[in-house]
Order: C-alpha cells, then sequence, then structure tokens
C-alpha cells in the first residue's frame, strides 16, 4: 500500500525532537490519520481540474486558526459539493453565522469531513432538514443523524455551494477532523487539483526583548527588519548585535500557481549555527485550543497593525501541542563575545521552502548617549512589556536624572539603561513589587497598574466600581490588572491583551437606571462599534462574562426591532429586518396561524419563506414577530 508523501514530514519532526532533547511538553501531535492511504480522499469540489483557494490551513484569524481550506467557487453558488471519501451523514447543521449550512461526513477510518457554507444539501437531506425546521418550529437546526441514514459513496453529489453563514464571498470550507475533533490540515492527502510549486514568502521578521538585559542594537524593545532577497533565499545584510534573552517573530505568507491572493505558512524551523532549534508545524489543531492563536502570534501588534506576526519560541501559557522547542521553549540567549548564525526556514503544505540567514553578534550592554532635538519641557511616560516596566523620559538635561519608584514603604533609584534622541530609558522589573508611583525632575505620576495577577489560578478583584473574576484558565500570562472609571465607561486593562476564557464582571451602576429590564452591559470596540454582553441584574449591580477585555458601558434599549417587506406572492415572502442596539435575537412566522418557516441571510438582514409543502400557495394572514436581546418586541402583519 503506498502512503501519503507527508511521512516525510513525521520524519523531519522526529529530527528535530532527538536534536531538542526531547522535550515532551512541547512535542507536536502525530495523528495516525497521516497515514491514510494516498488518494483516500477525493477533492469535495470540480474534481479533475485545477482550483484555487481562498485560505488555507492555520492561517491567523482574528480569535483562531483557520482550520481546513476554503476552495474558491468562481464567484458563484450552486457547484455541485461530492463526498470526499465513503462514509455517512453524522451532523447537519443550520446557523445563521459561522459555518451556515453545513454536513458533516464520517468515514470507515474514524476521520470526519466537513463542507460549509453550503447553499443547499442533497435533495434527501434537504426533504429532512425542512422537516426538522418544521418539527421543532426554529430555523437554527444542530442535528446528530442516526447512522446509516444518509450513506454516501466517494464522488457522489451530496450538497450545493453557497455563501451562507459568516462566509465573506461564495466558497466551500472543507476540513478534516481527526475522531477528538482535532483540524488537521485537508492538503496533507496529496490533491493534484490544488498546484503548488511556490515558495513562501518573508514580510518581515522582529526580535524582541524578554529580559531586563535583553538588547538589539544596544537597546531594550521589538525591533522589525525586512529581509532582503539574495539568490534563492532571504537575507538581512547587517549583523546584529544582540544580548539577554530574546524571542524571534516572523510575518510571511505564501501563494499558490496561478493565484494572486495570499495564503498562510504551515511550518517554520530555526536553526542555530546549522543546528536545530525550534520548529512549529501548523498541521493539526485541538479544537478546544484554537483560541490559543492569540498568544501564538504578537497578539497586540496584529490588532494595532493586521500584521500577524507569528512567535517563533513558545510563550508562558501556551498550550498547543504545534512546537518542538526544547529546554528553552524556543527564547534565544544570547552571550557576549559570541557570534550566532540564525537560519529561519519556511514550508508550506507542499514542502516548498524558503530560507533567511543572519547573524547575531552578542555584546554586553553599555550604556550611550545620542543627542537629540532640545527638549521644552521635561515629561515621562512608561509601558509594561511582559514583566518589565519601560519609563520614557524626555529631559532638558543634557546628563539625564535618575529616576525614583516608590514601592510599599520603600524607595529604588532607576540609573538609565540609555539614552537616545533627547529621552532616556529606564527598565524595572515588576516582579520586585509593583509601584505606587514613579517620581522623576519634580514630577509624580502613579502607577495604574492595580495588581498582579497570575495566570493558572483562580484570582478575584474588587474595587468600589467592579468586581472581577479571573478562573484558572482566563489568562495566558501574569497580567498587570489597570483598571478605571471616567464618564459611565468602565475600563478593564486592554483590548490588545487576549482572553483564553471568559472573566466574570460586576459592574456597580453610577447612574439611575429607570428600567433596568433595559439595561445591558455593551463591549465598546474600535472606533464607534458596540457589542452587546447582556447581564444580570441584582440591586445596582449588573453581572456578565466578557471574552475580551477593554471599555465597557451600560446602555438602554428601548426600540423594537424594525421590519420592511421586501416582496410578497403565491410563491414567497421576504423582508428585511434590522435593530440598532441590541440585536435581533428571535423570530417566528406564522401564516394563518401555523408556523411558517423563515431562512434567514443576516449578510443582508432578510428573511425568506420555504414551506414544507412547496405545492401548497402562499395565502391569507401573514405574522411576523421579532424580538431583540432586551425584550423588545416588532409584530408584522400583512395579508398574502
Amino acid at each position: 500500500m503506498k502512503l501519503s508523501s507527508k511521512a516525510g514530514v513525521v520524519f523531519f519532526s522526529l529530527i528535530f525532537l532527538f536534536a531538542l532533547g526531547g522535550q515532551a511538553q512541547f512535542n507536536q501531535l502525530q495523528y495516525t490519520p497521516d497515514l491514510v492511504p494516498t488518494g483516500y480522499f477525493g477533492f469535495p469540489i470540480m474534481p479533475g481540474q485545477q482550483n484555487f483557494l481562498a485560505g488555507s490551513m492555520g492561517e491567523i484569524r482574528p480569535n483562531h486558526f483557520h482550520g481546513g481550506i476554503d476552495i474558491k467557487t468562481n464567484q458563484v453558488t450552486g457547484l455541485p459539493v461530492y463526498a470526499a471519501a465513503d462514509g455517512y451523514v453524522s451532523r447537519i447543521e443550520v446557523s445563521t453565522y459561522g459555518y451556515g449550512n453545513m454536513l458533516y461526513l464520517t468515514h470507515p477510518n474514524g476521520l470526519v469531513t466537513t463542507y460549509a457554507h453550503l447553499e443547499t444539501f442533497a435533495p434527501a437531506i434537504w426533504d429532512y432538514v425542512l422537516r426538522k425546521h418544521y418539527e421543532q418550529e426554529a430555523f437554527e437546526l444542530r442535528l446528530n443523524v442516526p447512522k446509516d441514514l444518509f450513506v454516501f459513496r466517494k464522488g457522489d453529489e451530496i450538497a450545493k455551494s453557497g455563501n451562507t453563514g459568516g462566509s465573506g464571498g461564495p466558497h466551500l470550507h472543507f476540513e478534516v477532523r481527526d475522531d477528538k475533533n482535532a483540524l488537521l490540515n485537508p492538503l496533507k492527502y496529496t490533491f493534484p487539483e490544488i498546484r503548488d510549486d511556490i515558495a513562501p514568502t518573508f514580510n518581515a521578521i522582529a526580535i524582541k526583548t524578554l529580559s531586563i538585559d535583553g538588547r538589539v542594537n544596544n537597546r531594550f524593545g521589538r525591533f522589525e527588519f525586512t529581509p532582503v532577497k539574495n539568490g534563492t533565499g532571504f537575507t538581512l545584510p547587517d549583523t546584529l548585535s544582540a544580548h539577554g534573552l530574546l524571542g524571534l517573530e516572523v510575518f510571511a505568507f505564501d501563494r499558490l500557481n496561478q493565484a494572486l491572493n495570499k495564503n498562510g505558512v504551515q511550518q517554520v524551523d530555526i536553526l542555530i549555527d546549522g543546528k536545530p532549534f525550534y520548529n512549529h508545524l501548523i498541521d493539526g489543531i485541538p479544537f478546544e485550543l484554537n483560541r490559543h492563536v492569540s498568544w501564538h502570534i504578537n497578539y497586540e501588534h496584529y490588532k494595532t497593525t493586521g500584521k500577524n506576526f507569528q512567535k517563533c519560541y513558545v510563550d508562558d501559557g501556551n498550550r498547543l501541542p504545534i512546537y518542538n522547542a526544547g529546554a528553552g521553549r524556543g527564547k534565544l540567549r544570547v552571550e557576549p563575545g559570541r557570534t550566532y548564525g540564525i537560519t529561519m526556514i519556511l514550508k508550506d503544505s507542499h514542502n516548498n521552502t524558503t530560507t533567511l540567514q543572519f547573524t547575531l553578534r552578542g555584546e554586553k550592554p553599555s550604556y550611550f548617549y545620542t543627542p537629540g532635538p532640545p527638549v521644552k519641557k521635561p515629561d515621562f511616560g512608561y509601558e509594561v512589556s511582559e514583566n518589565l516596566l519601560k519609563v520614557m523620559a524626555t529631559d532638558t538635561a543634557r546628563q539625564p536624572q535618575n529616576m525614583r519608584l516608590f514601592v510599599g514603604k520603600m524607595q529604588y533609584d532607576l540609573v538609565p539603561s540609555y539614552a537616545q534622541a533627547s529621552y532616556a530609558v529606564y527598565l524595572y522589573d515588576l516582579r520586585g513589587g509593583l509601584p505606587d508611583s514613579i517620581s522623576w525632575n519634580n514630577q509624580t505620576k502613579k502607577f495604574t497598574q492595580n495588581v498582579s495577577i497570575p495566570a493558572g489560578t483562580d484570582f478575584s478583584y474588587t474595587n468600589r466600581y467592579m468586581n472581577i473574576i479571573f478562573n484558572k484558565n482566563s489568562l495566558f500570562d501574569t497580567l498587570y490588572l489597570h483598571t478605571a472609571y471616567t464618564n459611565g465607561i468602565y475600563s478593564i486593562s486592554s483590548p490588545l491583551t487576549p482572553l483564553f476564557q471568559p472573566v466574570k464582571v460586576t459592574l456597580k451602576a453610577n447612574e439611575n437606571i429607570l428600567d433596568k429590564s433595559k439595561a445591558a452591559v455593551y463591549y465598546l470596540g474600535w472606533g464607534n462599534s458596540r457589542g452587546f454582553l447582556g447581564g444580570v441584574w441584582e440591586g445596582d449591580n449588573i453581572t456578565f462574562s466578557a471574552r475580551n477585555l477593554g471599555k465597557y458601558k451600560i446602555l438602554s434599549d428601548t426600540k423594537p426591532p424594525t421590519v420592511r417587506l421586501l416582496t410578497k406572492s403565491p410563491k414567497v415572502i421576504k423582508l428585511k429586518i434590522g435593530d440598532d442596539l441590541s440585536g435581533v435575537t428571535s423570530f417566528r412566522a406564522e401564516l394563518n396561524g401555523e408556523f411558517l418557516l423563515m431562512q434567514f441571510e443576516h449578510k443582508n438582514a432578510t428573511l425568506t419563506s420555504e414551506r414544507l409543502n412547496k405545492a401548497e400557495p402562499l395565502a391569507g394572514d401573514f405574522v411576523l414577530r421579532l424580538k431583540d436581546a432586551m425584550g423588545n418586541e416588532s409584530v408584522y402583519r400583512v395579508k398574502i
């Protein structure tokens, strides 16, 4: 029996494992489904001809790794979708958002393939689902299907492609999952319909200091560098001086043959002086750890710039099983007097590779001063990076002054680490105690981080405005908590700090709310966006669950949803609905007092009728009831 050529990837990972000393806690999961026969899966759409991908396995999305592949459908819907292998339909989902119309096929070897954003299912399945809509009198469905009710052979048509759910345009989302629901890379099963002999491309790399003595070119912080093409690979033209504990990051993309859109890169390897040092391979993601994508990347940089730099080290709190990183977890300790030849290798799902090479030279940190433009008014500010406080002060004096920290009853004088362009940099390890205030040049500023909250523990914090409960899985790493209340807005740290699991928050209302049944908590996102979070009132306190840190506000919603008729006839009635704040949460249509299914398409906010008996015309009294999240109701009536 011929096996998949991807066995070479397993062998290469084993080389890395032995070279890194067999650090089992960071080993990649090696799924036994790698050993399925070549050709076991057929391509699920337009088989036998070249296809193109809009998205590949492991691409970085706002709060998850992209699981599976997005197959382009030439900007049209209604193309036949085929069973990738023999199997039976084990689950069916119909959803307003997310995957939209979706089928799960379970195969004899235990693997499951999924097909999402479908326009319709095969006729027998569609009739079955339609009956379930009417039995449950609901649009959204989650159906576990009896085994052998719908059995298909490889290549049988099971659906039509579509644009339902959270799809941004017509395409087929196709996944392969194992029996534990882990997402696997479909391209490991070698589909000739996808052609790719183009190697990935480096956009940029970054080097971040991870210790108080960390330096890049004698400076503390995070620094980006643009690789330069050199033959078939890339290089950095200059040797970089460095010291201390450092973390590498990479921003890269891949392209397929005859395609302009950019896809993700599945594998990154790092060699130090030719020896394996770090590896990650995004070929299998446990579903329950998908939100760890926020810790695999530099989340803060992604949220502020849109650039998804992947960390090439295993950060504290990262539990993804995609790494071979050794005891040092991929963090590089640079010593004075040594040089380090760095080789970074990018690899896509078709084993096309690109290499970047550069050199680090270890140099001990030393104080330096570079003059800058004159400063008219002295001032200072600070930021927290990892466990380190970085204070930056602009001074009128040529020789920077010391910075004074007050920690409880203790007082510390910080000398500047270096001075550059009229500002001096001071560093302090917050694990030595949180400052109450910082004083410099006759100015004193309060340190606003209230408390240090360790990851992996249950923790509760209370002040006059709020109570916050962190469970042991809420945080990826230590959080230096900052809270505030200003003009009705409650702030909890920064939206640039990701959460793995939600925190429980209770806000103490400071304003007189006349009708609490119409008041709820909303998340204030980027720009003017507002996201409904809800909440339960107890007296003047409202408790809710927050998946994101940032700003929140209690708002009242007393306006019912809106309804506008688009068309009506004996064949169909179609309406447009909307709500200006909390959002529509339920709808129910009746014709002559009996349930009538309305298919909801959230992208254009339309409801479209579908009768159980297609031969029976729509006639009589139509009633649509809509409710928003605060219980405001609209009732729309029309004669058909």
